[in-house]
This record gives C-alpha cells, sequence and structure tokens, in this order.
C-alpha cells in the first residue's frame, strides 16, 4: 500500500475524517469577525489561573475536552494525541493534557502545529495505526510576548509589519470509517447541519525549512511567506494540481504583509492565487478597529478559525474542497539574541466537504 505521491505528498488511500473539533478564544479574539463562531469566548484572559502560562495549558485541556465531548467521545477511546506549542518545551502542553492520559506524541511546528499534528494523526490513521486520534494545539499572547519578545509591562512600539499572537486553542478528533460509522445512530458527533464528520483529509503535503535569510522578528509574515510558497508549489506539482481546484487556498498567519509576498513568490514561478488565497491571520480580527497591525499569529490562530470558520463552510458546502496550510517561524529568543535568521516551514492538508 503506497500512499506517498510525488516528492512530498501524501494521498491516504483509506478515509480519514474529522469527526468533530473544538476552539476557545480569549477576549479580543471573541470581539473579531469570527467571535460568534468559536465554541468558548474566555470572560478575561487568565481563564481563571494564576500566570499566563497555566493559562494557555487551560486553553488546550478545555478544547480537547470540548472536541471530545461533541464527538461523543472519552479520552480512552482515543489511540493517540498529537499536541504541541510555542513555549520552551511545550510545557502548556505538557502541564494542559496530562490528566486525559492519552498517549502523547508531542510535535513543533512553530505556528504550523496545527498543520503538523494533523498530518502525523492522519498518517497514523491511514496507516492503521490508529482508528481515532486528537489533535491540539495553543498560543497565548500574553505568554508568547514574555517568551520571545518583551515584557508587557515594557509598553514596547509594535511596527506596522507586527502580527497579534491569538490567544485560543484549536483540538480536532481524527477517525477512520469504522470510528465515523460508530458515531451512527446516535447524537453524538452531529453538527449543526446533521452531517457526523465535520470534513474529510484527502491529501497532504510536507513542508521544508526555507531559510531567506530574514532576521527581523517583527515581520514574521515575510519570514513565513517563502515557506509557504514551497510548499505550494510542490503541492500543485506533486497533485498535478492548480490553484482553481481549490475553492480556497488558506495559509496560517502570514497577514497583509506575508500575504503579498506569497502572491508574489508564486507569480513568478507561474501560479496565480489572488483569488483563492485567504490568510486566517487576516479574517480573525478585524485590522481597522483591533489594532492588530498586520494581522494575527500563533499556533491558536489557524487551529481556530479551522475549527470555528473553515470547516463550517465546509459542512455547508459554501466551500467543497480546500487546500489548509498552517505556517510557522522557527525561531527561538536564543536563536534571535545570537543574530540569527528566522527559518520558516508550512505544511498543507486538502479538506473536503462530507
Amino acid at each position: 500500500m503506497n500512499q506517498k505521491l510525488g516528492k512530498a505528498s501524501v494521498r491516504p488511500e483509506q478515509p480519514v475524517y474529522i469527526l468533530n473539533s473544538g476552539s476557545i478564544v480569549g477576549t479580543k479574539e471573541g470581539q473579531g469577525p469570527l467571535g460568534l463562531l468559536f465554541d468558548t469566548v474566555g470572560e478575561d484572559d487568565m481563564f481563571g489561573c494564576a500566570t499566563w502560562e497555566e493559562a494557555e495549558s487551560s486553553l488546550q485541556k478545555d478544547a480537547v475536552y470540548l472536541a471530545l465531548t461533541k464527538a461523543g467521545l472519552k479520552p480512552e477511546d482515543v489511540s493517540f494525541i498529537f499536541a504541541g506549542d510555542l513555549l520552551g518545551q511545550s510545557i502548556a502542553t505538557s502541564f494542559g493534557i496530562s490528566a486525559y492520559q492519552i498517549p502523547l506524541l508531542g510535535v513543533y511546528g512553530a505556528c504550523s502545529t496545527c498543520g503538523e499534528s494533523l498530518t502525523l494523526g492522519t498518517m497514523s490513521i491511514a496507516g492503521g495505526f490508529a482508528d481515532k486520534v486528537v489533535c491540539v494545539t495553543s498560543s497565548h499572547f500574553a505568554s508568547a510576548e514574555k517568551e520571545f519578545r518583551f515584557p508587557l509591562d515594557y509598553g514596547s512600539q509594535r511596527p506596522l509589519s507586527a502580527t497579534w499572537t491569538v490567544t485560543g486553542s484549536g483540538a480536532f478528533v481524527l477517525g477512520n470509517e469504522d470510528a465515523l460509522q460508530s458515531m451512527k445512530g446516535s447524537d453524538a458527533g452531529v453538527t449543526g447541519t446533521g452531517r457526523k464528520a465535520r470534513a474529510r483529509i484527502t491529501g497532504m503535503t510536507v513542508g521544508k525549512i526555507v531559510d531567506y535569510g530574514l532576521k527581523d522578528s517583527m515581520n514574521m509574515g515575510a519570514c513565513m511567506a517563502p515557506a509557504a510558497a514551497s510548499t505550494l508549489e510542490q503541492h500543485f506539482i506533486d497533485y498535478g494540481s492548480q490553484p482553481d481546484d481549490y475553492d480556497k487556498i488558506i495559509t496560517g498567519d502570514l497577514g497583509k504583509v506575508g500575504q503579498r509576498v506569497l502572491i508574489d513568490l508564486l507569480r513568478e514561478r507561474g501560479y496565480d492565487i489572488s483569488t483563492q488565497h485567504m490568510d486566517c491571520g487576516i479574517e480573525i480580527f478585524d485590522g481597522e478597529s483591533q489594532d492588530t497591525h498586520a494581522g494575527g499569529s500563533g499556533c491558536g490562530c489557524s487551529a481556530v478559525t479551522l475549527s470555528a470558520y473553515i470547516l463550517k463552510q465546509l459542512e455547508e458546502r459554501n466551500w467543497k474542497k480546500v487546500l489548509f496550510m498552517p505556517t510557522g517561524a522557527l525561531l527561538s529568543k536564543t536563536s534571535f539574541n545570537e543574530g540569527k535568521s528566522v527559518p520558516g516551514i508550512a505544511h498543507a492538508l486538502v479538506l473536503e466537504s462530507v
């Protein structure tokens, strides 16, 4: 059973479904254009915790609970959980989901972690190693600022190219055909439109590290755009597809600056995605009224937008086929302080309506 396609892509022979999902966000995200679509909006960004890091752990714990509950499942029904975050040694994950006692495979792809976890989860199911898995990631504005930039009390001025780290967590329950069939006959997993699965994952293209030598951590959209262009070009080659084959081509958190760079880079390579392209970081905030400059970013940005908005469009068949591609900036405070560049990576998944 060879499911490899081309140089960097995978086409699962067996159906893999997003059975259900959960999304939880902070106050600012709840005030944005997608605010009414999220499952839970926090009353404050501490979420009843003593520290920002504990708050982010709470986000992951609650997102997994939401996804499992909506799918009518218990933690013991799940084979593996693929999870990660932005904090040092993935502490939001370690302290957030430990109580579930689900076998954990920790992942790190910076803000592309949602795409990486979904890719690995799909591979494990398509390969016959699991029938149900959970994929979850998170970010928090305050914990990310503390980890990568300046203390919030410092009040540093942000350039217009900067993005705003999303406070939020998105969790997804993936399953095979047997897992989907076992949900029938009950209300478990029923979405607002009555369908049993939110979407089907029909393809993946794994990205590679791309480094153009950019060092501006306040312009991560430009740093990540070359990796997005690389993955998209490879996807088109591997699948023999064109931008018009998708209702939407959705990046994670390039923001307004990165979007322009991505479109220009692909035009140079013979692909025009300007009609189909959408960016989660642009959609999640109102750039005019919310003062987020270039848009949103963070692991939670693409995850909560996928759960609350993109899957809803597929369920309602407003879109039938999309390419979902979270993007990540592979920097740390150590590499930045040592004057290193900011490499990027992006992983793409083909999502289709059921």
